[in-house]
């Protein structure tokens, strides 16, 4: 009887099946043999302990709590590393696992793939989603002790891994060049969509709430993601007299409640709609019926090293996309995006309008982008390169091919 081989993924910054990335790449696995549970947290509307969905085996653990300051963190962290630790425990001894797949951030969950590794042998891929060291800096803009912590356990987590996945050309240099990995030993997964799996839909003229013009913000709302830079931008574009806009934010996090709080304090409230996070066809008609997505992260060392999930999705319905000159996202982009000179707020308000009068360039921008999605980030194409990650780490006990 062939063995049927099993893998943990542990994923603390969204749960499944929210987390799109980590959740193509577990249905890519189950499809091609593998028996796959995750471990995420419980938030966002996913509260029960355990789901089997589409024959994929999610457990939850609870938090007490989503993290702002220092301490915060570490304490969330803290108490997630203890519930991963558990379910991973539990796991081990009823179906067990032959992989676990840590994704970041933050990077100690190589604590606990470390336990099974030296224990049971089990080997460990890292899917590098975040330079955590960048991200650290660039919500709390200054070095210390937990900035060194952060930097040691990037470096534990790169050298313990038998393989890593990065997300970007950036994270790809960073394993090798901070983390001393050999190249051969990092991929380069793209977090395209699966285009098979996004339906035609038609835009929802509701959700312009009565503007021309709708503008689009998908994703987390934290410190470094640039969403009040967005809101004081929609400021500039009213008091420029463009009051035939509206902005839709799709998505949540720490900040969703004080950009609420800043959209009031801007005089912006009525121009904007905070949706929260959506999945599903919700999502596909806010896409469907946008007329550009914009990506307002800020200039910073963490914001160029990492791929935008906002950016495969705007480019995937045809949406030309505004954004500050981030050497990931430009790179990504291409024709499809058009760059903010500066980083202030004006900036993003002029490329903006610029697009808005000219619904021509629009739509070329918009097919160049979603030409560059079938051709380079379909992840159809990038699937491929992730199954053979595990192919080589299992070293001769492949999975059983699904026919």
């Amino acid at each position: 009887m062939t063995h049927r081989p099993g893998v943990l993924i542990i994923v603390e910054n969204l749960p499944v099946p929210l987390d799109r990335r980590v959740w193509q790449e577990a249905h890519a696995l189950h499809r091609h043999g593998w028996e796959v549970s995750v471990i995420c947290p419980k938030a966002h509307g996913y509260t029960k302990g355990y789901e089997l969905i589409d024959g994929i085996h999610v457990h939850r653990h609870g938090l007490p709590f989503e993290a702002t300051g220092k301490l915060g963190f570490v304490l969330e962290y803290a108490a997630a590393l203890v519930g991963e630790f558990v379910l991973a425990c539990r796991i081990k001894a009823t179906r067990g696992f032959d992989v676990i797949q840590a994704c970041n951030p933050p990077d100690d969950i190589f604590l606990v793939a470390g336990f099974f590794k030296l224990l049971f042998g089990t080997r460990f891929i890292f899917d590098h989603h975040d330079p955590v060291p960048e991200m650290f800096l660039a919500k709390f803009g200054r070095a210390g002790w937990l900035h060194r912590a952060t930097l040691l356990a990037e470096r534990c987590t790169l050298k313990l891994a038998d393989h890593v996945v990065t997300t970007s050309e950036a994270l790809r240099r960073i394993a090798v060049e901070r983390g001393g990995r050999d190249p051969q030993d990092v991929t380069l997964v793209r977090s395209g969509l699966d285009l098979d799996h996004v339906p035609a839909v038609a835009p929802v003229p509701a959700l312009r709430h009565g503007a021309a013009h709708l503008l689009l913000y998908v994703g987390v709302m934290g410190a470094q993601d640039g969403v009040d830079r967005l809101l004081r931008a929609l400021q500039v574009l009213i008091r420029r007299g463009r009051t035939d806009v509206h902005l839709a934010l799709a998505g949540a996090g720490p900040e969703f409640e004080p950009m609420q709080a800043l959209a009031r304090e801007l005089g912006v409230a009525g121009y904007c709609t905070f949706h929260g996070y959506l999945t599903g066809l919700p999502f596909f008609e806010l896409l469907a019926t946008a007329d550009l997505g914009v990506c307002p992260d800020p200039p910073n060392a963490y914001n160029d090293k990492i791929s935008m999930n906002k950016l495969m999705e705007y480019m995937a319905f045809r949406l030309p996309v505004v954004q500050f000159g981030l050497t990931e996202d430009c790179a990504i982009a291409g024709g499809a995006g058009l760059t903010a000179p500066g980083s202030d707020p004006a900036d993003l308000a002029g490329r903006i309008a610029e697009l808005l009068d000219d619904p021509d360039r629009r739509r070329r921008m918009g097919a160049i982008g979603r030409e560059r999605v079938e051709r380079l980030f379909d992840w159809r194409r990038q699937v491929r390169a992730y199954l053979q990650v595990y192919d080589t780490v299992l070293a001769g006990r492949p999975a059983v091919l699904a026919r």
